[in-house]
Order: C-alpha cells, then structure tokens, then sequence
C-alpha cells in the first residue's frame, strides 16, 4: 500500500498491516504444528492459542475500524523468518523431539508478538488513542499470557526428553 512511509499515521498503518499479516501467518504455524504435535498436552496449548489467535485478528480489525482505515495487510518479513525457521527445524528432528521443537519455535513466535504489540501500544498512547490501546491490550496480554503456558509446557517436555535419553 505504501512505497514510502511519510507521516507517523501511515508507519502506524503500515505495522499495523504488518502485524494483521503477523497474527495470520501465526494461524497458518499453529495449523501445521497441531498437525505435528506428538502428545496431547502439547496439541491442546496450541489449539487454545489458535483460538486466541482468531481474536487477535478480530482486534487488530476492530482497531483498522477505530482508526476509520481500511484493513490492510502489510508484509511481515521477520514471521515469515521464523515460519521458515520452524519448517527447516522440524523436517531435522527426530518424532521423539518434535514437541521441543514446535514449542521452542513458539516462544519465539510469542516474543516477537508482544514486541509487535508493546510498539504498537506506545504508539496509540502517542496519539492518544485509548480505545486503541485497550484493544491491542487485549492482544498482548493474551500473548504473555501464551508465552508463561508454552514456556511451563516446554520446560516439561525437555525434562521427559533428557530422562529417556539419560544413562
């Protein structure tokens, strides 16, 4: 939408658009993880965050609303990394490992979403935008909310790993 960014409106835009893309990339990660995913627990934490995921979407919509734009999607060069990332990571990995992998990329994931929401954030409150605030709010309080389940998650499968590979 724009070849170049010229007041701080059309870079809030632009993230904007960028973190849409973002949240929707995520819904397509989550897919093919719970397709992966070998153990239950792990299936579950990440069918809820992708529910979460769709209200994400929801939100950051409301707020295109809010702000009277039309929802744009911009590109998200750095998901679109850490998609690849996760791809290449598990097509290495042995099936014992894979819930590791899938959760160790999620944390990944779910840090760069609460940096994505936290500048946001800033920026809303920048132009007073309080009503814009509360929903991305919303957002990223779910997302470090994700991050401390998937964090607690993949300390507990490390920990079953290295007990049926210790000596």
């Amino acid at each position: 939408m724009f070849e170049r960014l010229n007041t701080p409106e059309e870079a809030y835009n632009f993230k904007l658009g960028a973190a849409l893309t973002m949240e929707k990339t995520v819904l397509d990660i989550l897919d093919e993880s719970i397709d992966k995913a070998q153990h239950e627990e792990v299936r579950q934490l990440l069918q809820q965050h992708r529910r979460e995921t769709e209200q994400h979407v929801e939100n950051l919509e409301q707020v295109f609303a809010a702000m009277e734009w039309g929802v744009d999607d911009s590109p998200c060069p750095a998901i679109d990394g850490l998609k690849a990332e996760g791809k290449a990571n598990l097509k290495k990995t042995d099936d014992a490992l894979v819930d590791g992998v899938i959760l160790q990329g999620a944390a990944e994931v779910e840090h760069h979403e609460i940096g994505v929401y936290e500048n946001l954030i800033l920026n809303a409150r920048a132009m007073k935008r309080e009503d814009v605030v509360d929903l991305l709010r919303k957002n990223l309080s779910s997302e470090e909310e994700t991050l401390r389940k998937v964090m607690a998650t993949q300390e507990e499968v490390a920990s079953r790993a290295l007990a049926h590979t210790a000596p």
